[in-house]
């Protein structure tokens, strides 16, 4: 019996040997642990001039948003985070100067100041904040990402709509105008039809 228990010992056991190979792996000289939560995972910098084309259709650069440009603030919280919120500035504001903002085409610059102009501040200067997590770090990276998506949308041009499409939009209302006005007599006729005749 003892000697059927030392021969189970002893067998060989794929499973332990790859743990073991997989823990012994030493991690490569000059790297560190960092955070899922850390700015250059959450705003990592880019590393080549172009954006990722998610479409066949040319999409813009992606913007570089420098931070040295950016006033950025920290407050207590109203958002998520429980009892958090009440002890860490978990809130994040961001501000510029809007006409300043040489890192962004001055038409663009024209068009932000009107499409956003609630935001804008008398000393002309774009806040944006954000509260939606209970990470310091996720918020700036939302304000970020809300910057990059007020520039994009005032660099997008409107698109033209053709003749044939407005008339198939005005086809289809009046369609439904019809219909609405037909299903409307015809409920009308039933309401009418349980009327009682005491003549």
């Amino acid at each position: 019996m003892a000697a059927h228990t030392l021969r189970g010992l002893c067998r060989p056991r794929p499973g332990l040997a790859l743990l073991c190979a997989r823990f012994s792996q030493r991690p490569a000289a000059g790297t560190e642990y960092r955070s899922s939560h850390s700015l250059d995972k959450l705003y990592p910098p880019r590393q080549d001039g172009t954006a990722a084309r998610t479409t066949e259709e040319p999409q813009p650069p992606a913007l570089d948003i420098p931070m040295a440009r950016l006033t950025v603030s920290y407050s207590r919280s109203s958002g998520p985070g429980g009892q958090n919120v009440n002890k860490v500035n978990s809130k994040a504001e961001v501000r510029f100067h809007l006409a300043s903002a040489d890192w962004i085409p001055e038409a663009v610059r024209q068009k932000m100041a009107l499409m956003h102009r609630n935001k804008i501040n008398r000393a002309g200067e774009l806040i944006v904040t954000s509260e939606e997590s209970r990470y310091q770090m996720r918020n700036l990276a939302i304000c970020l990402e809300k910057i990059r998506a007020m520039v994009t949308e005032a660099i997008e041009k409107p698109r033209v709509v053709s003749k044939e499409t407005t008339q198939k939009l005005i086809e289809r209302v009046e369609k439904m105008n019809r219909e609405r006005l037909r299903q409307k007599k015809i409920h009308s006729t039933i309401k009418q039809s349980r009327k009682a005749d005491f003549d």
